[in-house]
């Protein structure tokens, strides 16, 4: 899936509004961030929903295990979810609360307050979150990283994030991580950007958990 922006434009904007940046995307190179297939927002929320607050590995297993009670190339759908008892999906290791939301993301999907692709792809920024925070156990975060990952939408700026907040800290040298309205009062030298930015803060924490790392291998030369 391509981007919906030049991210040549969209770098060369950064670098040129703010100096720190301009450093930090010298350190860490090109924006390679292209998003990823979605098939629908049902399943892509449903996915988010079980992968919160577990590790990778733990989470693509119990994933793997939802996906496994609906044989078939398209039968994981929201219907299927609905008329799936609850104790199947604690089973397959989902907890009260998960089932619980992916009850409710079943539901809103077929009241169509969680909208089809076709109609996703049309809203704007706010709209998609205000729709989709309304779905139990989906909070503005994962709606932002649904935002950027899947939809490849250029502005926007996950405030919660704390790898965004630690990269900020990082990068402009604060004394510890900013407040909400810091960072969103900074970024708006970023604007239409804010997705780039945010993506080069990750990589800021990237350059000093590699930094930090080389210095234990090679302590004198730290």
């Amino acid at each position: 899936m391509n981007l919906s922006f030049d991210p040549l434009v969209a770098v060369t904007v950064l670098a040129d509004r703010d100096r720190r940046m301009a450093r930090l995307i010298e350190r860490a190179g090109p924006f390679t961030l292209r998003p990823e297939k979605m098939q629908s927002p049902f399943q892509a929320l449903l996915r988010a929903i079980v992968y919160q607050q577990l590790s990778g590995k733990a989470a693509a297993t119990i994933f793997a295990r939802v996906k496994a009670l609906y044989p078939g190339r398209h039968s994981l759908q929201p219907a299927a979810i609905l008329a799936t008892d609850d104790d199947a999906l604690r089973r397959a290791g989902m907890s009260r609360a998960k089932v619980a939301s992916v009850k409710d993301l079943a539901a809103k999907t077929l009241a169509r307050v969680v909208p089809p692709m076709a109609k996703l792809r049309q809203m704007d920024d706010a709209e998609i979150v205000a729709r989709l925070v309304s779905v139990r156990g989906i909070g503005p975060w994962t709606v932002e990283m649904l935002l950027m990952f899947r939809l490849g939408r250029p502005d926007v700026l996950p405030v919660s994030d704390l790898g965004v907040r630690r990269g900020f800290m990082l990068t402009y040298k604060t004394p510890e991580m900013p407040a909400a309205k810091r960072l969103t009062e900074h970024a708006e030298r970023w604007r239409p950007y804010r997705s780039v930015a945010s993506w080069y803060l990750w990589r800021a924490v990237d350059l000093h958990q590699r930094s930090e790392k080389a210095k234990l291998r090679n302590p004198l030369n730290s």
